[in-house]
């Protein structure tokens, strides 16, 4: 029989290690040690993992057919009992490898020491994590497709919605709504072919590397790594257990997913204040004052804006951890499970929270933000343009303009304002059909370059990426 919870806990207190130790660690040094606290987070990739080597230390003959099948089924029964919730093992573990371990010798008696035949758990901590970040990049990928979809369908409804559109945050010129929000559909696309290629290199794997130089034993590295589905195998023992490029490319990739949604979120901040006014926030995202009553407060944005910085701070953590280490595997590397984690948790947790933002947290204000673009300087422009079509050299044109934005400015007039007879005594070629060509709606249709805010390009660019979304959809 396998021995009693109090004492196997003493003995493993005593002797985790081998009998090169004598007595146990402080019991401060084993809380400090231990890393069963976060990384349990693991264990459904650890039993998974150790299942793939059981297999193949049966098929090349290290342990019996026979035996291989006992830790096959004893680590899928503490899977049921983990996710049961039987399964809670405590600081004594220390990691969720001894966990595992010790209660499958508890489950099939000694043939449960026999798992780690052949391994390090420096290729298997590699392994799991490599396992649970594919999963987690499949995760992330799903969401940033939902947020398009959402983006995708409010650029629909938009089309034809102007929105002033700024550089260094100054009126610059009108825009479609819809050729703003596709900007940011432009951006999580990247972010989902970035995770892509990422991922390709995380699909990578280290089990048999051992603790740094390989095993003596006659194991099959493809063969695991086949029953993974691990695309490669490490080509060198020393790199595959020290290797944390993946994470740190990861994290790159996940700061500049926050980057994108802290832009975004900044962005509705401004929109829904009182000096913007251009959506209203919903019940379903906005929270209030504890002392004053008319106030609306837009915390989803503004936990995105400050969050992103907590990625941020992942990432550096991550880059200094490594940046010293010699070869090959270092204890400073269960370091870096814990900003992974929470690399992985807050850029989900951020993608559903603008996600469900953007689709019922807000309304665009379709009447003020018509009369926002009609009331400013921003079809300039598009004067300067129109005497250019009718011969006039754009940089005379253009200071021409100029000049009529400071008068009228001076005389509290817009360009729409102006008499027909005020436009043709700045320049001769001013007909009619002036009024026409710096209309708000005219502007923005204008624009019908490649690329550009014209209704007729933001269409196809819809389309475009509606098709594009449907085909990530299906490879997802």
């Amino acid at each position: 029989m396998a021995q009693s919870d109090n004492q196997q806990s003493a003995t493993d207190a005593a002797k985790t290690w081998s009998q090169r130790f004598e007595g146990a660690l402080h019991p401060a040094i084993a809380q400090f040690n231990a890393s069963i606290g976060f990384d349990i987070t693991l264990i459904e990739y650890d039993l998974t993992g150790s299942q793939a080597h059981a297999k193949m230390l049966g098929k090349v003959g290290i342990i019996s057919a026979a035996e291989a099948d006992q830790l096959v089924i004893g680590l899928e029964q503490i899977r049921e009992e983990y996710r049961a919730g039987n399964f809670n093992p405590g600081i004594d573990a220390e990691d969720v490898h001894f966990a595992v371990e010790r209660r499958l010798t508890e489950l099939v008696g000694d043939t449960g020491k026999k798992l780690h035949t052949a391994r390090s758990r420096n290729d298997q901590v590699g392994t799991d994590t490599r396992l649970y970040l594919r999963h987690e990049i499949d995760e992330i990928r799903q969401h940033i497709l939902n947020f398009q979809r959402v983006l995708l369908n409010l650029a629909k409804t938009h089309l034809k919605t102007p929105i002033p559109g700024y550089t260094h945050l100054q009126r610059a010129q009108p825009v479609s709504l819809a050729h703003h929000l596709l900007a940011y559909v432009e951006m999580l696309q990247r972010d989902g072919n970035r995770l892509v290629e990422i991922q390709r290199r995380v699909n990578t794997s280290p089990l048999g590397a051992g603790a740094l130089a390989g095993t003596t034993f006659p194991i099959d590295r493809h063969y695991s790594a086949e029953l993974l589905g691990f695309e490669n195998i490490y080509a060198n023992s020393l790199d595959a257990v020290s290797d944390r490029d993946f994470a740190v490319e990861f994290l790159c990739a996940a700061s500049l997913i926050l980057v994108h949604l802290s832009r975004l979120s900044e962005e509705i901040i401004l929109w829904a204040s009182e000096e913007f006014r251009f959506v209203t926030l919903t019940d379903a995202c906005a929270t209030g004052s504890s002392i004053m009553p008319q106030k609306k407060n837009p915390d989803v944005p503004e936990l995105v804006r400050g969050k992103t910085g907590r990625v941020f701070g992942d990432l550096q953590g991550m880059l200094v951890l490594i940046k010293g280490l010699p070869l090959a595997y270092n204890k400073d590397f269960q370091e870096d499970k814990e900003g992974l984690f929470d690399g992985v948790n807050t850029v989900k947790a951020c993608l559903e929270a603008m996600t469900i933002l953007m689709d019922e947290g807000l309304t665009f204000q379709t009447q003020r933000l018509a009369s926002a673009v009609a009331e400013d300087f921003s079809n300039a422009t598009d004067v300067a343009d129109y005497l250019a079509a009718k011969g006039v050299p754009f940089r005379e044109a253009y200071n021409l303009v100029g000049k009529v934005v400071k008068t009228s400015l001076a005389a509290g007039k817009l360009l729409k304002d102006l008499t027909l007879e005020e436009w043709q005594a700045l320049h001769p070629a001013f007909d009619k059909d002036i009024y026409a060509a710096i209309a708000p709606l005219t502007v923005i249709s204008a624009r019908n370059s490649f690329g550009g805010t014209g209704f007729d390009q933001v269409a196809q660019a819809i389309a475009t990426a509606e098709a594009r979304w449907k085909a990530s959809a299906v490879n997802n």
